[in-house]
């Protein structure tokens, strides 16, 4: 028997586990699972898996949607959110076919498998590390509802200006100045530590915690730098630890970008950089901001495609709501050094060579984190295969503001798209980047764009709130 699965099976035994969890990942980048008592559990699922049915999961496949999910041993982890003791495990999936199995290729885990081998054929780099950080909102009550009578939905964070009247205690933060904020202000402080703990438990080491600018129950979370497809799965596990956590304080988490209006958005910005035989291929003490040419060729593969990018790694109506001028959110095709107002930020903390990357800041958690990889990590190494310069190109280095430019100024920088359909737009041009070596199967870029374009025609018919306040006594 494998030695693996071996141990899985002795510690169903040691834990005296009753359930084992499979947990799967549709075209959203949402949970799915199936759950088996432990008596069951054998080498043989392991080996020969878990049958289910593609189409259901929004995988518009070729072949016959009957697939198998076959368990990677490697995430197994006892679930601390059951209270029936349940091991949990990731995994791939596979198609059935005779005489052996082989990938879906249209699968989240199988697109990030297959570009981190694209990258190591290219002879460019053999490992990509990245840092998501992670922003979300916790609030105390959240209710939503979309019907012919009424269109609405409200949010309450006790600690939020809105309630300096209400709570009586004076424990009440301004707006948008949370930012590292103490107790007695920080009121989540317990919660969102005993997250920490969990993520490491689950084997992801966390850097910090923190109240993030939104006064209304805005925080972070930035885990260490991880390599790529591990650091997917670990994203899968982040979002699952601070949705359940927040449940058992008696508060909802919530990642989407712009939940609150005049308040800041929550993003995912994705730090990143290039190993080759152990060493970072990123760094130069003479290039600008210390950084190798390989990778500026690979930021300009980023701007080069970020318009497609977008579309992928910003996938929802609410992520454009973010993206707005004011709110440190990025909203310009550019990079420089320490500037939040750039997509590209090249940290100026990180000075050692190891250390040495750049962030590209328009990301959110609406993404299925394991497309959002592989297309930066695709991307950049368009640039670095074609030579994109971003300098040469006009993209910067932007050492100032672009926020505070006079307006003549701006209208001569590119811009990010504005809305998921002009995002839809340049992926549906633009993504032959995707396509190569099969990393992206053609057919799930076009079930991915008729998906969400079917996402924006339905929430462009519904009448919003704010027309009736500006239409209704026209």
């Amino acid at each position: 028997m494998n030695e693996k699965i071996q141990a899985i099976i002795d510690l169903i035994k040691e834990k005296d586990i009753k359930m084992v969890d499979f947990k799967m990942v549709d075209i959203h980048g949402q949970f799915r699972h199936v759950t088996i008592p432990a008596y069951s559990f054998s080498e043989e699922i392991m080996t020969s898996g878990i049958g289910f049915d593609a189409s259901n999961y929004g995988y518009a496949v070729v072949e016959k949607s009957d697939m198998v999910f076959i368990p990677d041993p490697d995430t197994a982890m006892i679930d601390p959110f059951c209270e029936i003791p349940t091991l949990t495990m990731s995994g791939n999936a596979m198609i059935i076919d005779s005489p052996a199995n082989r990938p879906l290729a249209q699968y989240p885990r199988n697109i990030v498998k297959a570009a981190e081998e694209y990258m190591r054929d290219s002879g460019i780099a053999d490992t990509m590390l990245i840092l998501p950080e992670f922003e979300f909102y916790l609030f105390d009550q959240v209710g939503w509802k979309v019907a012919a009578d009424e269109v609405s939905y409200a949010v309450d964070a006790k600690q939020s200006y809105w309630n300096s009247d209400v709570e009586g205690k004076g424990v009440i933060v301004p707006k948008q100045k949370a930012y590292h904020i103490a107790k007695p202000y920080d009121t989540s402080y317990e919660c969102r530590s005993e997250m920490c703990l969990l993520m490491e438990e689950a084997g992801i080491p966390v850097k910090y915690h923190h109240p993030e600018v939104a006064a209304s129950g805005q925080f972070e979370i930035e885990p260490m730098l991880g390599e790529m497809s591990k650091m997917a799965d670990a994203t899968m596990t982040i979002k699952y630890i601070i949705k359940n956590t927040a449940a058992k304080y008696g508060k909802s988490a919530t990642l989407m970008p712009k939940p609150i209006a005049g308040e800041a958005g929550s993003g995912m910005h994705v730090h990143m950089l290039l190993l080759k035989n152990g060493e970072p291929i990123f760094s130069d003490d003479n290039g600008y901001s210390h950084l190798s040419e390989t990778a500026h060729y690979f930021i300009g593969g980023l701007l080069k495609h970020i318009g497609s990018l977008c579309a992928i790694s910003n996938p929802s109506t609410n992520s454009f709501k973010r993206l707005i001028p004011g709110f440190e959110a990025p909203v310009t095709v550019g990079y420089a050094t320490s500037n939040r107002s750039a997509v590209i930020r090249i940290p100026a903390y990180a000075k050692q060579p190891k250390e040495r990357r750049f962030e590209i800041r328009n990301p959110d958690a609406t993404c299925n984190p394991y497309f959002c990889y592989a297309a930066l990590l695709m991307a950049g190494l368009d640039g670095v295969k074609n030579k994109i310069d971003p300098h040469a190109n006009g993209w910067g280095p932007y050492d100032f503001n672009l926020y505070n430019l006079p307006e003549e100024e701006k209208k001569k920088l590119q811009g990010l798209p504005t809305s998921l359909d002009a995002a839809l737009d340049a992926l549906e041009a633009d993504h032959d980047y995707l396509t190569a070596g099969g990393v992206f199967p053609e057919e799930l870029i076009k079930n991915f764009i008729k998906t969400k374009r079917e996402e924006c025609r339905e929430i462009s018919k519904i009448p919003h709130p704010v027309e009736f306040e500006k239409y209704y006594n026209l």
